[in-house]
């Protein structure tokens, strides 16, 4: 894997001014803003936050536990996340390959298991079992071969994953 180090600091810097910089920087500036060009010039808010001080607990009073319940709901009440997080997947070649990878790694763990269970009871493979295990060889043979980050198809387990990483 290459390393270039200026877009790695790009991005490092990116992530560093989004997540912490700009929000902190957002909530301080609204917060400024708003008390001082709405609160101070109405005298009925004026009277319930008679300092900016007072204005900041009781709006961190409230937003942070009001926050919290909307980024829960994000991720795990509505279909927002999962789209995020499909999106994700169908852009990234690298997380798609690591999906068909999980999903190889799972058909292959089911069938070595059911081999192993057949071996500890002493039973001998029948032939299209042996025809079975020949042909996931020779697939996986070539699906490491092949080492791409290209859509990558349908795995060896199941036919049908095609459609889902489109």
């Amino acid at each position: 894997m290459k390393k270039n180090l200026p877009f790695r600091l790009w991005f490092w810097f990116r992530s560093g001014w989004t997540t912490y910089f700009a929000f902190i920087f957002a909530a301080i500036n609204t917060l400024t803003v708003t008390y001082f060009l709405a609160i101070e010039n109405y005298p009925f808010l004026n009277q319930i936050f008679s300092s900016f001080t007072l204005y900041i607990l009781t709006v961190a009073a409230i937003g942070v536990p009001l926050l919290v319940v909307v980024g829960y709901v994000h991720f795990k009440r509505s279909p927002a996340y999962r789209s995020e997080a499909d999106i994700a997947i169908e852009a990234n070649p690298h997380e798609r390959r690591m999906l068909v990878n999980s999903e190889t790694m799972l058909g292959m763990t089911s069938q070595l298991l059911n081999l192993m269970i057949k071996i500890s009871e002493e039973q001998k493979l029948s032939e299209s079992e042996k025809k079975s295990i020949l042909k996931i060889q020779d697939d996986l043979s070539k699906y490491m071969k092949k080492q791409t980050t290209a859509t990558a198809g349908a795995t060896i387990f199941n036919q049908n994953n095609e459609k889902s990483l489109k």
